[in-house]
């Protein structure tokens, strides 16, 4: 059985001078959060698609890597993850690429298994899949 996910955005005016607002109904987590030319492409105050994309990898690829340790018979302690979106503006605002940095305490494995299972999430995490640009990591026991 499949399942649907939304978010909405309004946005009023051109793109420099306008703003709009992002929210994300089904949890509630943005009501209405502020997005504007100067959040997004400068180092004003708000949020931006980039940065949601970002915690989306995050989110998702953490949640991969612990169930594919799970499946392994592994419980992760904890695992921590950033992801970095890469952005070029020529020809045109376009994302080239997302790094990840990962760093897990996970009992009873080696670095050579853990980068196997890191390895594994990274291609298999849903958003890396649905991205179609360069996902590279790197990735570690601590």
């Amino acid at each position: 059985m499949g399942f649907k996910r939304h978010a909405t955005a309004h946005w009023e005016g051109n793109l420099e001078t306008g703003q709009g607002r992002m929210s994300t109904p089904q949890s509630g987590l943005f009501d209405g959060t502020r997005y504007s030319f100067k959040t997004r492409f400068g180092d004003e105050k708000g949020s931006n698609p980039e940065e949601l994309l970002a915690a989306a990898h995050a989110g998702c690829y953490s949640m991969a890597l612990s169930f594919i340790l799970q499946n392994a018979g592994h419980t992760a302690e904890r695992i921590d993850t950033r992801a970095d979106v890469q952005m070029e503006m020529t020809p045109g605002p376009h994302a080239t690429g997302v790094h990840l940095t990962v760093s897990a305490k996970v009992p009873g494995l080696s670095a050579d298994e853990f980068a196997g299972f890191a390895d594994n999430a990274k291609e298999n995490c849903v958003i890396s899949k649905a991205l179609g640009i360069p996902v590279t990591m790197d990735a570690k026991l601590a």
